[in-house]
């Protein structure tokens, strides 16, 4: 009888002393799992604030070396197309509060900051539109500059045509370099957002090598517009060896006959 009496109180005693091994384990598990969490916690809240400052710094950078003022107008670009790599994903977005004043400033604009990359240059063929819509001689400096020489004929013949004097015909479009602008649609007179923006993306057709005549990497880039069905407006720029700056190579889309405008058109800025 003893001995069950013993036995029954060990076997307690073994009973309450896994009990208290089982709540320290379990004390111990949790936290355990609370010292993982907070560590995990830890660890997202420093990657997160590391993101933000790393954010943070590229916006800076953005706003310290993609903006240029002269005067009073702001001109600012973001992207990646160039020549030196077809990106099918690339991307290019020129914003600019006026239209150049002069062609000192649009001369600038180009060999100082825009002509530097493939789609600040492609941006820059409605402005010189503009310009030469504005003033034939000004303009006519403007498409020189930014043009490969083969397309300067080209783009002034059209537009000069374009931008007769007579507004009431059906074949002048006055408002045509508007229509690549965003926000620019006939229902809404061509009258674009403001700051008034390029928006731009890589064309399907990769980079090629000029073959005829010359040498340098011919980069293929859409101008997204409201002006046409297609909304895909094709320009060309071109990046010739130990050059710094880009030209426009080609672009008749940009001179191709728009929608015509429902509405009176304002003018630019």
């Amino acid at each position: 009888m003893k001995t069950i009496i013993v036995t029954a109180l060990l076997a307690a005693s073994c009973l309450a002393a896994n009990a208290q091994i089982g709540k320290f384990i379990n004390k111990v598990k949790k936290q355990t799992e609370e010292a993982v969490n907070n560590a995990v916690t830890t660890v997202t809240e420093g990657a997160d604030n590391i993101a933000d400052a790393a954010e943070k710094e590229v916006r800076d950078a953005l706003n310290d070396e993609n903006t240029l003022v002269y005067g009073d107008h702001r001109y600012t670009m973001q992207g990646n197309i160039a020549a030196d790599k077809y990106r099918k994903n690339g991307f290019g977005n020129v914003t600019f509060t006026n239209i150049p004043s002069n062609f000192e400033e649009f001369k600038t604009i180009y060999t100082e900051f825009l002509g530097k990359t493939a789609y600040g240059a492609a941006a820059m063929m409605p402005m010189a539109m503009e310009m030469y819509a504005r003033d034939r001689e000004v303009g006519r400096q403007c498409i020189e500059l930014l043009c490969y020489p083969s397309n300067v004929n080209s783009v002034i013949s059209i537009i000069k045509e374009k931008f007769g004097a007579n507004p009431n015909d059906s074949y002048g479009q006055r408002y045509l370099p508007a229509a690549s602008l965003k926000g620019a649609t006939p229902e809404n007179a061509y009258q674009p957002l403001r700051p008034y923006t390029v928006e731009m993306e890589a064309s399907v057709n990769q980079h090629q090598q000029l073959q005829i005549s010359g040498s340098g990497t011919v980069v293929y880039i859409y101008i997204m517009a409201g002006g046409w069905d297609t909304h895909q407006r094709s320009v060309e720029v071109i990046k010739q060896p130990g050059k710094d700056l880009y030209q426009v190579f080609n672009c008749p889309s940009l001179y191709t006959g728009c929608k015509q405008i429902i509405g009176t058109w304002a003018g630019l800025e």
